[in-house]
C-alpha cells in the first residue's frame, strides 16, 4: 500500500512540475520571458525521448514479472527526470 501511496506522491509531484515548464515556456512563446534559441524544438523532441524510454522501461519491467506498481514507476521514471530537469534548468535561469 505505502509503495502505491508513493507512486501517487511521485506522479503529482511530475504533474506539478510539467505545469510549471509548461507555464515557462508559454510566458517564452508569449515574449513575457526570455525564451532560449531552440527550446519551441527542444519541447517537442525531448517528450519524444522520453515516452520512449518510458515505454522501453515499463516493458522491461512487465517481462521482468514486475509488479503494476513497480512496471508503472519504471515507466514514471524516464519522464519525471525530463521534467524535473526542465523544471529546475527553466527556474534556474529567471532567478
Amino acid at each position: 500500500m505505502w509503495d502505491l501511496i508513493k507512486l501517487q506522491m511521485r506522479t503529482a509531484h511530475m504533474l506539478a512540475e510539467a505545469q510549471t515548464v509548461i507555464g515557462m515556456r508559454m510566458l517564452g512563446m508569449a515574449g513575457v520571458l526570455p525564451a532560449t534559441k531552440g527550446e519551441n524544438l527542444r519541447m517537442v523532441t525531448e517528450k519524444q525521448s522520453a515516452f520512449v524510454d518510458a515505454g522501453r522501461a515499463a516493458t522491461m519491467a512487465m517481462m521482468a514479472g514486475a509488479t503494476p506498481v513497480a512496471v508503472y514507476s519504471a515507466a514514471l521514471a524516464p519522464i519525471g527526470r525530463t521534467t524535473r530537469a526542465n523544471s529546475r534548468r527553466l527556474t534556474r535561469a529567471r532567478r
